[in-house]
Formats: structure tokens, C-alpha cells, sequence
């Protein structure tokens, strides 16, 4: 069985930073993209970032300069260090694997996907 566990969510302040964690396990995902998407209330999915199976990554335009992903295949995980967190970033993040395709937007389908974690950044 499939899973994707994410981990690193939790309160912050505006300005401050937090990093998430996404260990897959079932198979291996090194061949794969991976990245992330999120989620607020009442609003739809979001792309946040995505990295392919030899390290390209790509963000949505608000994450650039503020989020960078990351990867080791060797532990099949991929992570997320989030820096100048905005009120507005506060959703559920969850983690997602599957084809990647650097021409299309988001680069990341996600085939595979985990049950998120909850990031909340007060003002």
C-alpha cells in the first residue's frame, strides 16, 4: 500500500518559517516528481511546488523566493522549507507524487497524495 506522511505543520507567526516533511513509502518514487498543494477552507486546491525525479523545481509565482522543495531518493522523501510565511499561506498542506511534465501547469499530477498537515500563520 501507497502512503504519503506528512509532517512540520503547526503555528507560526508572520515572517516566520516552518518546513515540512513528506516520507512516501509502498514504493519507491525516485523516477517520479513529488511536491506539494494546499488547500484553505472554502477555496480551491492550489499548486505550491513541485521537484522532478533529477531535481528541477518549479513554483507556483506567490512561492518563489520564499519556499524552496527539495528531495533525497534515497530516503524516498521530499520536503518543504517555507521562509516569510504570510497569514495568506495558512491551508492544509498535503504532499502528492506522480508524473511530472515541466511543460504543463502544474507540472505535478498527483497520482499519489497524502492526508496533509495543517499550517496556520497568524498575523
Amino acid at each position: 500500500q501507497v502512503q504519503l506522511v506528512e509532517s512540520g505543520g503547526g503555528l507560526v507567526q508572520a515572517g516566520g518559517s516552518l518546513r515540512l516533511s513528506c516520507a512516501a513509502s509502498g514504493r519507491t518514487f525516485s523516477r517520479s516528481g513529488m511536491g506539494w498543494f494546499r488547500q484553505a477552507p472554502g477555496k480551491e486546491r492550489e499548486f505550491v511546488a513541485a521537484i522532478s525525479w533529477n531535481g528541477a523545481s518549479y513554483y507556483a509565482d506567490s512561492m518563489k523566493g520564499r519556499f524552496t522543495i527539495s528531495r533525497d531518493n534515497a530516503k524516498n522523501t521530499v520536503g518543504l522549507q517555507m521562509n516569510s510565511l504570510k497569514p495568506e499561506d495558512t491551508a492544509l498542506y498535503y504532499c502528492a507524487a506522480g508524473n511530472y511534465n515541466e511543460y504543463a501547469y502544474p507540472p505535478l499530477v498527483d497520482d499519489y497524495r497524502g492526508q496533509g498537515t495543517q499550517v496556520t500563520v497568524s498575523s
